[in-house]
């Protein structure tokens, strides 16, 4: 007779037997299913003729709720476009990422790259809606990069490709003020104006030291550098310590660096070599400004204003200032920038003003 110990031991053996005797099997792991953008994108065939066509935002449109693979990211400072405000994104194919050329340099994209910028406006009038006007894209192709914009509907149910440049009549209140734009939305040959180097079309904003930055994504906050190199779009191979703008309106900054962001993005896009205003005797570039002369500081103009300019910039003296002259009015015949902008921006115009008061030498 078998005693406890050995009944239970008996038992548990038969159990293990017949268990193995019903499924002999391996037991192989699952793996997770490897996630994959429903983006539509056919290169030979865009830009197509509706935004809604590349699937680029999953639910209504007009929510801009990007599908899996559409990443969002912002800029530390974006170009003033009359006080829109934007929203981006970008897409690559699967396999391709981005190259670092440096902390100034514009990244090196691989063909299939979508650059995605909405322009809208917030409590817009009499509904107090928020308004979609413009959707820009820039999609990389085998031959370089080709801009597709598209205008929204009334409804904000689509946008549909417009190459020519149209106007949309906007009354938004903001900080309890009532504001008006005849915004336009510029037609290609404008596009390719301010977004050449020699006559090569490329972007403008993203570039490291403007997008070394954190920003809230649906899954947390978390540095956009760090996040594009994640998602896979950027190579793992950019240095530690990336010499980054500062944001232009951050009053605790220094203020020759803060100028120096601000015409970074709102005015080297034309005044570098072999761009649009390259004649001009000044580099806005942010590389390019830790030199007073291609600040533009105590530089004869190369043109006659008719108001007694006597320098670009004039140290102490904004009124005898091109630079300051050019952004205070929206007058088409001499404002800057050329293009992109029909509103003053007051506070970009502060900034010159008090940048040229606080200098202490003079031009004698």
């Amino acid at each position: 007779m078998l005693n406890r110990s050995s009944l239970l031991l008996w038992l548990a053996t038969s159990f293990l037997f017949l268990a193995c005797s019903e499924d002999d099997s391996t037991y192989v792991p699952v793996e997770d299913p490897i996630e994959v953008s429903p983006v539509v994108f056919d290169i030979e065939n865009v830009p197509y003729q509706n935004l809604s066509e590349y699937n680029f935002f999953e639910g209504p449109i007009a929510e801009q709720n990007p599908v899996y693979g559409v990443l969002p990211y912002d800029l530390i400072n974006p170009l003033f476009s009359d006080y829109a405000k934007k929203n981006r994104f970008i897409w690559m194919p699967e396999g391709v990422s981005a190259a670092y050329k440096g902390d100034h340099e514009l990244l090196e994209f691989p063909v299939g790259t979508v650059m995605i910028k909405n322009f809208f406006y917030d409590n817009v009038q009499p509904a107090g809606i928020t308004q979609l006007l413009e959707t820009r894209l820039m999609i990389k192709k085998p031959e370089g990069w080709v801009f597709a914009k598209y205008v929204w509907n009334d409804l904000q149910t689509e946008a549909v490709y417009d190459m020519t440049g149209t106007f949309i009549e906007v009354e938004w209140i903001e900080g309890g003020e009532t504001n008006y734009v005849n915004y336009k939305t510029p037609a290609g040959y404008e596009c390719h104006t301010c977004h050449k180097i020699g006559e090569i079309p490329f972007p403008i904003g993203p570039k490291p030291h403007n997008l070394n930055k954190t920003f809230a994504f649906p899954q947390g906050e978390m540095n956009q550098i760090e996040k594009w190199i994640d998602m896979g779009y950027l190579e793992d191979n950019l240095p530690q310590n990336i010499n980054t703008l500062v944001a232009w309106d951050d009053e605790t900054a220094d203020l020759n660096e803060r100028v120096r962001s601000y015409l970074d993005i709102n005015c080297a896009h034309c005044h570098q070599e072999e761009a649009h205003c390259a004649y001009r005797p000044v580099r806005f570039n942010y590389a390019a400004t830790d030199n007073d002369t291609n600040l533009g500081i105590c530089v004869e103009p190369d043109n006659d204003l008719g108001v007694g300019l006597s320098h670009i910039v004039n140290p102490s003296n904004y009124l005898r200032s091109v630079l300051y002259y050019r952004l205070d009015t929206t007058d088409e015949a001499v404002r800057m920038p050329l293009m992109g902008r029909t509103l003053l921006h007051e506070e970009g115009v502060q900034l010159i003003y008090d940048w040229i008061n606080a200098m202490d030498s003079n031009c004698e």
